[in-house]
């Protein structure tokens, strides 16, 4: 039975995972911190998309590009015409909503008013502020809605840097900023969130088999990494659903507590990017293929997903709870290229003849993994707390290690326990920590 939303909420802010931005001055909506676990978990997510998406491969290539960017191209494409959501207000309580959202029109969902809401009026998604001492016109900037375009505006650079040919792609993480009417959800939906977003650039007549293609490696990545294929599908968009310059989107959805939604989207955007920035800037943006002759902007294959939405995803999906010895177990079963720890360090005891060789072994395996040395509390807690963050291996520092020179290795899914002399303790966790 999957967790519910306020479970996985209270263990993130329990455990150290997340906590509410502001919360000391009462918070700001909408508006998270990731604490000392959330950030390796989310780190470990992003390392290993860059890992299946840039590393692995010999066609993708990597970019960071500047969250502030001329206003030029925002407009060039279409964001600050047509980035908008519907959105109405409640006349009784003035709550705000995006009318697209609404599984009732005429009811407002906040107070229960009928018939309360305003006529609905475009909402522009993008924060604005300015450059320079001057705030006018002259000096207005965005902060990025997306990590996107500023791949679209280095197509040339990146190409012609690395001397690229058809097909590669140009991949980015990144922050986005989107000024959300009604954020929700925990960390789904926020104001603030980073991007995993890759452009693969291919021939136009080529780009339905890249578009297939892509859809099948996303889907592939998450179960790979442990994540449950019934929690996941694959929905086409609608005609009516589709974006002015999408050719065809797909969005890879997820069982989240509230229902299925989206995970990752990845669109056929056609060639509408590099030729609306070329007509805006005068730069000439097509690729010119040297076996044929032909010149032509290339169509662009996007997988976007949510880095922060997709660690989310992967915290819902691993919470168990199960009964063990008439105790209830919960435990975070990560992929254990995702656990923030992969190993925890405890001594029976905090005797002083028991912390010592804990902490060089710590010391030793620190060079290695991340990990975490846990004095406080009996053992059996210190295993069930450890089982909760989803640490895949425990090592016990007890006194027959002060005799025998061996520790006990503890299972984070099996809670089997293998006795183990220190010198040969990494070797066993490289081999199950596919290190």
């Amino acid at each position: 039975m999957a967790p519910s939303l306020d479970t996985i909420a209270n263990l993130a802010k329990q455990r150290g995972f997340v906590f509410q931005s502001s919360e000391i001055y009462g918070g700001i909506r909408s508006a998270y911190d990731y604490g000392p676990l959330g950030v390796e978990l989310l780190r470990n997510v992003k390392d290993e998309w860059w890992r299946r998406m840039v590393q692995e491969r010999g066609d993708v290539v990597g970019l960071d590009s500047a969250v502030l960017q001329a206003r030029q191209v925002w407009q060039a494409s279409g964001h600050e015409s047509v980035f908008t959501d519907p959105l109405v207000e409640c006349r009784n309580c003035n709550q705000r909503f995006r009318l697209d959202k609404l599984t009732d029109f005429h009811t407002c969902p906040n107070c229960g008013a009928k018939e309360s809401f305003t006529e609905p009026r475009a909402f522009n998604l993008m924060f604005r502020t300015h450059t320079g001492p001057v705030e006018d016109e002259d000096n207005l900037v965005y902060l990025r809605p997306e990590t996107a375009q500023g791949i679209f505006i280095n197509f040339e650079n990146v190409r012609r840097a690395l001397r690229l040919k058809l097909p590669f792609g140009v991949a980015q993480i990144g922050k986005s900023f989107r000024n959300e009417i009604t954020p929700g959800q925990f960390v789904f939906r926020t104001r603030e969130f980073e991007q995993m977003e890759m452009e693969y650039f291919v021939h136009p007549e080529e780009a339905d088999r890249h578009f297939e293609y892509w859809v099948d490696e996303r889907v592939k990545w998450y179960t790979d990494l442990g994540m449950t294929a019934e929690n996941l599908r694959v929905r086409p968009h609608e005609p009516d659903e589709l974006s002015h310059y999408s050719a065809a989107t797909v969005d890879i959805e997820y069982a989240f507590p509230w229902g299925w939604d989206e995970l990752e989207g990845i669109a056929n955007r056609t060639d509408f990017d590099l030729r609306q920035h070329a007509e805006h800037s005068g730069e000439d943006l097509r690729y010119f293929e040297q076996d044929s002759g032909e010149r032509f902007y290339p169509y662009v294959i996007e997988p976007a997903a949510g880095a922060t939405r997709t660690t989310f995803a992967f915290l819902i999906d691993s919470y168990h709870e199960e009964e063990v010895r008439g105790e209830t177990r919960t435990v975070l079963r990560l992929h254990h290229r995702l656990a923030p720890y992969k190993v925890a360090i405890l001594p029976l005891s905090k005797k002083a003849e028991l912390i010592e060789p804990a902490e060089k072994l710590a010391a030793d395996l620190r060079r290695h993994f991340m990990l975490e040395v846990d004095v406080t509390q009996s053992i059996g807690r210190r295993y069930r707390r450890q089982d909760e963050i989803g640490t895949p291996y425990a090592v016990t520092v007890d006194f027959d290690t002060l005799e025998d020179q061996a520790v006990t290795v503890r299972d984070r899914d099996t809670m089997e326990q293998d006795r183990i002399p220190l010198p040969g303790v990494l070797t066993y966790l490289k081999e199950r920590l596919g290190q």
